[in-house]
């Protein structure tokens, strides 16, 4: 349905834009530093899917009504800017609680273990699907990608979408470790391990605000 050179094309774009880190990147960095591996994972998990939520929005249609309304791209831009100053305020306020959660926390039972798991995925999707930098790319290049000749436009966009989405689930994977192999260095110390809680919020905060203030205007 959509042809390799199409896909080779879309591909190698995608790259371009995704190897710059965005919010995405930035809050699973940020997540790393201030949870550790796990909830890195989680937190690409989550990324993915909303992005890739992002791309149904699009095929359907939906997604051109967001790129094109000023009010409604505002309101979702601030909307993830708001969550990530939140997330941001709620790891700066637990930081010296880190040390404790790597050294004396109890074996969870399946239920919570679950749960946490679920919440940290729930926040990586409320991020990535108000990341303006996935919306407008979404929205705006991938349907120059699409063969309106052949047919079938929403399943080529669904299709053309999985590029970006693979792409970014691996770098985001490799971002996420590294920053989360940082994090063991600083938890040799109390001080080294509740200073890089306090950075992850930091920078959840910055990034917040930076999303708030920069972006389309008009």
């Amino acid at each position: 349905m959509v042809s390799m050179d199409r896909v080779l094309a879309f591909a190698a774009m995608s790259l371009l834009v995704i190897v710059i880190p965005g919010p995405s990147v930035l809050f699973v960095i940020g997540r790393a530093l201030a949870h550790g591996r796990r909830t890195a994972m989680a937190t690409v998990f989550g990324n993915v899917l909303g992005s890739y939520a992002l791309v149904v929005a699009v095929a359907l249609g939906v997604g051109a009504i967001v790129e094109r309304s000023v009010a409604v791209f505002m309101a979702v831009k601030l909307a993830g800017a708001a969550y990530l100053v939140f997330l941001g305020v709620q790891a700066f306020r637990h930081r010296k609680d880190m040390k404790a959660a790597l050294t004396h926390t109890p074996a969870p039972t399946a239920a919570g273990s679950r749960g946490g798991d679920l919440r940290t995925v729930v926040d990586g999707v409320v991020v990535g699907v108000t990341n303006p930098k996935g919306i407008v790319f979404f929205a705006a290049v991938l349907p120059q990608f699409v063969d309106h000749a052949a047919g079938g436009v929403a399943g080529q966009m669904l299709l053309l979408g999985l590029v970006p989405i693979c792409i970014g689930l691996v770098t985001d994977t490799l971002w996420g470790l590294g920053a989360a192999a940082a994090r063991g260095w600083f938890a040799r110390s109390d001080r080294r391990l509740s200073m890089v809680g306090g950075a992850g919020g930091f920078a959840m905060i910055g990034l917040g605000v930076t999303v708030a203030a920069t972006g389309r205007a008009e």
